[in-house]
């Protein structure tokens, strides 16, 4: 039985998302979340893919694969659908949650 697919958006225009399984798509995202505050100076982007691995059983570690192209893609398509954003300025890429 094959297992249900999530397509993810990106945010930059003339770019496509990809297509991976449901429940790895939500993992991560539920991680991401968790770690990316709504204010302050953001969470750094460099430190998510330790965080995603803190956050996930063994058993869904094994199975979700790269932990760091994950992050990536999960990460652009919450960029994508407004649920975070980058914050600007120079430096390092930091992120931040939306409000509601």
């Amino acid at each position: 039985m094959a297992e249900e697919r999530f397509q993810t958006l990106h945010p930059d225009p003339g770019k496509q998302g990809e297509n991976i399984v449901k429940w790895k798509y939500e993992a991560v995202r539920a991680a991401l979340l968790q770690q990316i505050p709504d204010q302050g100076e953001g969470a750094l982007f460099s430190e998510l893919p330790d965080g995603v691995r803190k956050a996930l059983s063994p058993k869904q570690l094994d199975e979700l694969g790269s932990v760091s192209w994950y992050v990536t893609t999960v990460k652009l398509d919450l960029e994508a659908r407004g649920e975070i954003r980058r914050v600007s300025g120079r430096g390092p890429q930091r992120l931040l949650r939306n409000g509601d």
